[in-house]
């Protein structure tokens, strides 16, 4: 057995069966920059596991070392118990990757270039043609990649990704690109392959399909992990606010701000939004004063969440010798 192939073949120290993927003390420098910064996580098998940050947060960085594209300054990554580094030729067919910059054999139709995707994994045509179906790239199937555009190229990343059925499946801002009726398809796309039982690894700026999609996320800030837990549960204990929106002319704004509970007062689309962490009190003073007729109420949601956390790590940053504090839950 060679070097190579020995590295391989030993699981790393602390592997978990039931993983999917387990990433330990991960750390990886760019010069003067910390790109990840002495990670650990461990997404479990069927799980749907979101990444989320701001831009140059260490997302993709991250994703690329799990992907065995990448190798990590420190730490390890272990692939259904597998290292994926070097690169690990036999754990490919079952894996499932869509980049933010896909390569395309631009010269080729649509379903000439995932039928080539298709052969180098052994995968049927019958597949080729379902998973362009999938997509919604059936009526585009021949017309030559160079001439799709971008949202329809990224929809067939995506489908190169899944031709092969892969058990796990790395995302990397799937929808950037998407209109918004291409990106509903193709949650419920993603809602059949993790009923079908595969694990999906997941990374996106759109904060309301990480909380429809995900069973857990991890929030990255600065290249470390500052909170995993379900969508549920970090909206749950937030102290992000709830908002209340009334009708412009029912209340001024020195009017709402003088109620108790109230927090902050602005006017967005056609409301004035009064923002509290103590709804019910605030909706019965609304009440009393105006009357509930109109007066919409909407609760906090994960982008509340992820806009508080991110702002309150941003503060620390700025104050000398001062830190956030952030929680690191399993759901």
């Amino acid at each position: 057995m060679s070097e190579v192939q020995a590295m391989r073949a030993t699981p790393p120290e602390g592997t978990t069966p039931s993983a999917a993927v387990q990433v330990m003390g991960v750390s990886k420098r760019y010069g003067d920059r910390q790109a990840v910064d002495d990670v650990s996580l461990e997404i479990r098998r069927g799980e749907f596991f979101g990444l989320l940050g701001p831009n140059g947060a260490g997302k993709s960085t991250l994703v690329e070392i799990m992907e065995g594209l990448r190798r990590a300054d420190s730490g390890s990554v272990a692939l259904f118990g597998e290292s994926p580094w070097p690169r690990n030729t036999t754990l490919l067919p079952r894996l499932g990757v869509q980049t933010q910059s896909s390569a395309f054999f631009v010269r080729q139709t649509a379903h000439e270039h995932l039928r080539t995707v298709a052969a180098l994994f052994g995968a049927s045509r019958t597949a080729v043609d379902a998973t362009l179906d999938s997509v919604g790239l059936t009526e585009h199937r021949d017309i030559q990649v160079e001439s799709l555009s971008g949202g329809q190229r990224q929809r067939l990343a995506i489908a190169s990704a899944l031709v092969h059925g892969p058990e796990l499946i790395f995302l990397d801002e799937p929808t950037a690109a998407l209109d918004p009726q291409a990106r509903r398809a193709l949650w419920e796309v993603l809602r059949g392959l993790k009923a079908e039982g595969r694990t999906i690894v997941y990374t996106t700026h759109h904060l309301d399909e990480a909380e429809a999609l995900c069973d857990r996320i991890a929030i990255i800030v600065d290249g470390s992990i500052a909170v995993t837990d379900s969508p549920h549960n970090l909206v749950d204990a937030s102290e992000a606010p709830s908002r209340l929106m009334l009708p412009l002319g029912r209340l001024d704004e020195q009017q709402a701000a003088a109620i108790p509970g109230v927090d902050r007062v602005t006017v967005q689309g056609g409301s004035l939004v009064l923002e509290t962490r103590t709804s019910g009190r605030v909706l019965s003073a609304v009440d009393r004063l105006t009357g509930l007729d109109g007066v919409q109420t909407r609760s906090a949601s994960l982008e509340d969440v992820y806009l508080d956390l991110t702002a309150r790590l941003a503060r620390a940053r700025q104050t000398p010798g001062g830190h956030a504090e952030t929680t690191e839950q399993q759901a």
